[in-house]
């Protein structure tokens, strides 16, 4: 399979599996991936792009698709929500190798901030409560889902090589 073909295909792994897993996730728990205080257990998958740039057109995909179908999905969120998706995955990528004893803190707050800023703005928008509020309630969603179940990912991916069985050109 050549380049080309290898990062379309791994984008469209990422958009479908992060669309899939966020619709779920609303399936049995309703209403923890949208509004005010929301965890979408899917943004784990932002550790992808640590591994491959293909994850930032897939987690941006991903998250459009997701706010396209979701019934409740407020219209500036298919702009907001993606546009945040899409700063977090390309830092992401961009401060993949500034690591604390091997570990990217940086990198793995980024979903928090870029969505922390754009979501909360949106979130004080539409339902109010103040902007700093919105914020911090999807900074620490994020954080959490990043933290924990994304650096288990992320060290399980490492520990198996699986960056390099899945990524490597």
């Amino acid at each position: 399979m050549n380049k080309h073909t290898r990062y379309l295909v791994h984008a469209a792994i990422i958009a479908a599996l992060y669309a899939v897993l966020t619709h779920l996730q609303n399936l049995l728990l309703p209403g923890s991936t949208t509004w005010m205080i929301q965890m979408r257990l899917s943004e784990a998958l932002c550790v992808l792009a640590f591994f491959t740039p293909a994850a930032i057109p897939g987690l941006t995909i991903g998250c459009l698709v997701f706010n396209i179908t979701f019934a409740a999905a407020l219209p500036l969120d298919f702009v907001v929500g993606s546009l945040a998706s899409f700063l977090a995955a390309l830092f992401m990528w961009l401060t993949r190798k500034w690591c604390v004893k091997g570990y990217p803190l940086f990198g793995m707050l980024m979903p928090a901030l870029t969505n922390a800023i754009l979501v909360g703005w949106e979130l004080a928008a539409y339902i109010g409560g103040g902007f700093w509020l919105n914020a911090l309630y999807v900074f620490i969603g994020e954080a959490a889902v990043l933290l924990v179940l994304g650096s288990a990912l992320y060290f399980a991916m490492k520990k198996r090589h699986l960056e390099q069985k899945l990524f490597a050109a």
